[in-house]
């Protein structure tokens, strides 16, 4: 009998699950205690003080982190409570949710990383030993004595190394319909992706065209366009699961889906009905490929201090000022760019969004356009596409292009699509960290050093086990987003929890990789050395990490009762 087969039967599996639940309420009770002690520290004439959450900026992002691991925490619950009632809650699964219980709740009680150095503690939120007294049940002391041991751990990595070959580590809970996408995309990827991946990253080349033929081809452009503008008509769960297949392959592949899903979103919620039109099906089928514009020099995630222009001169707009960052804009047909046309509105009211057309360039011709020019910015990782800083002057964009046609509206446009724009963040930051969970085990298991493989090392084989753990949850939270978000309910939160964990998983799980790999690993050569690379990105884009803990932060501070 297989050791998969002899444990198939999760030990004391009711309790455990039960376990999960009550420590998934204890939790809320503290996480309801942190948010009014520190609700209080910032409250300024009865409201909160942006002045005094700045000052407060490490209780406030400590705040956020604490939210996001009781929301990691409940999601694997249910995830788990989920599985067993539909009898697929194995072996592996169970070893995964034990494991991830004891390690995230004793980081509650001892102190969560929100990066490398820096560590909140339940009293950096003002709460006192009584408080985390009172949140230490029994059922929480039973699942961290019990969760994390060197047997459960050891249990694991064996039946992954018997389990080889599947799709994922664990059911990642998906129906049918989802897990045949998965499978579609994961052919394509090992077929068509991988094999070139580490080359194209090497050489900075673009990603093939033919590729990109394919992608249009299987869907991913038009996933969630609505089947009346030739899209598929799926809802963000499916795009995450696409998402993270295409970024386990490549980050570079799965950044060109989101590229069309960020432009087809602010289509959808912002464009007029001719807009939608013109452009969606020609988004859904890969004909156009487009690009957002938004950053500019010296403000980063500061949008309400734009400085590019857009002046109404008769049937069109003339857009002067400079880009940076802009991703994969040589090839795009279509650029979502956002420009001030009110000067004399502050902050973010006079803003507004265009579909600038261009046409494509390359290498020896990038802006092919008159008024716009660009240098490209040299990147570690997280290519494939080219970042570019560009430089309008004159850059005439059509009146009847302006989004909504409306002015004004620009921010309010890409507020609409920032949902969904982190949870595809999440769901990249997935893909990447179960790229470098594979290539990790791949290479402990080849390695041989003193007589026997890298695996059979205690730790090792804890790196792999951990990372496979941390994968779990930022997959589970990320889904639970997506889900919400196709539920028609508002998910900021769960959105922006999930792009912050996401990406701490992904950086966690490139570094333990690499660090398997010894030496090799920082070796041009090896494809983790590509893979830690583009972890690194994962934590600054779509809101660096200190942003999006601070809006996560005065989200759940609104939500306490003055």
């Amino acid at each position: 009998m297989s050791l998969a087969e002899d444990h198939s039967t999760p030990v004391s599996g009711d309790t455990f699950l039960a376990d999960m639940d009550s420590a998934v309420s204890a939790l809320d009770t503290l996480l309801a205690k942190a948010k009014r002690t520190l609700r209080v520290r910032v409250i300024e004439n009865g409201r909160i003080s942006g002045r005094l959450l700045e000052v407060e900026q490490r209780a406030a992002h400590g705040l956020a982190w604490l939210a996001t691991y009781v929301e990691s925490l409940r999601e694997l619950s249910a995830y788990s409570a989920r599985l067993a009632d539909e009898g697929r809650f194995g072996a592996i699964e169970e070893r995964l949710a034990r494991i991830g219980m004891a390690e995230y709740l004793a980081q509650v009680f001892g102190g969560i990383p929100m990066n490398q150095t820096e560590f909140v503690r339940l009293s950096d939120l003002g709460l006192t030993a009584e408080d985390a007294a009172a949140a230490r049940t029994e059922a929480v002391d039973r699942l961290i004595a019990e969760g994390s041991t060197p047997e459960i751990r050891a249990e694991l990595v064996a039946l992954i190394r018997e389990a080889r070959g599947a799709a994922t580590i664990g059911d990642p809970g998906l129906d049918e319909t989802l897990e045949a996408i998965r499978n579609e995309m994961r052919r394509f990827c090992d077929a068509e992706v991988l094999p070139h991946a580490h080359e194209w990253h090497l050489q900075n080349a673009y990603i093939p065209m033919p590729v990109i033929e394919q992608m249009a081809e299987l869907g991913v452009f038009g996933l969630t366009i609505p089947e009346e503008f030739g899209g598929l008509g799926l809802g963000k769960e499916s795009m995450c699961v696409v998402s993270e297949e295409l970024s386990r392959a490549y980050i570079g592949v799965g950044s060109l889906g989101t590229r069309s899903e960020i432009a087809a979103e602010l289509i959808l919620c912002g464009g007029t009905p001719e807009q939608k039109a013109a452009w969606l099906p020609r988004i859904a089928s890969g004909e156009i490929l487009p690009t957002a514009v938004f950053t500019e020099p010296n403000t980063g995630s500061d949008l309400a201090s734009l400085k590019t222009r857009a002046v109404r001169d008769d049937d069109v707009y003339r857009i002067s000022g400079n880009k940076t960052w802009i991703t994969h804009p040589v090839r795009a047909d279509l650029m979502t760019l956002l420009a001030r046309t009110d000067p004399d509105e502050p902050g973010y009211r006079g803003l507004s969004m265009f579909l600038a057309e261009k046409p494509r360039g390359d290498d020896a011709n990038p802006f092919p356009a008159d008024g716009m020019s660009g240098g490209e910015i040299e990147v570690l990782g997280y290519r494939g596409m080219k970042e570019y800083e560009i430089a309008f002057d004159g850059f005439e964009v059509k009146a009847n292009n302006l989004l909504g046609g409306a002015e004004g509206q620009g921010f309010k446009q890409l507020m609409q699509t920032f949902e969904g724009a982190r949870i595809q963040t999440a769901a990249r930051a997935v893909g990447v960290a179960q790229s470098a969970l594979e290539i990790g085990l791949q290479y402990a298991e080849d390695r041989i050093q003193f007589g026997k493989p890298l695996v059979a090392f205690p730790r090792v084989a804890d790196k792999i086990a951990l990372m496979a753990v941390e994968v779990l949850f930022a997959r589970q939270l990320t889904y639970f987003s997506a889900r919400q978000k196709d539920l028609g309910k508002r998910c900021d939160l769960e959105a922006g929890m999930a792009k912050l964990l996401g990406a701490r998983v992904a950086w966690a799980a490139a570094d333990n990789a690499l660090q398997i790999h010894g030496g090799n690993g920082f070796a041009l050569e090896y494809a983790i050395s590509r893979v830690l690379c583009d972890a690194r990105i994962l934590n600054i884009f779509e809101g660096a990490a200190e942003i999006q803990a601070q809006v996560i932060a005065r989200r759940l501070l609104e939500d306490v009762p003055a």
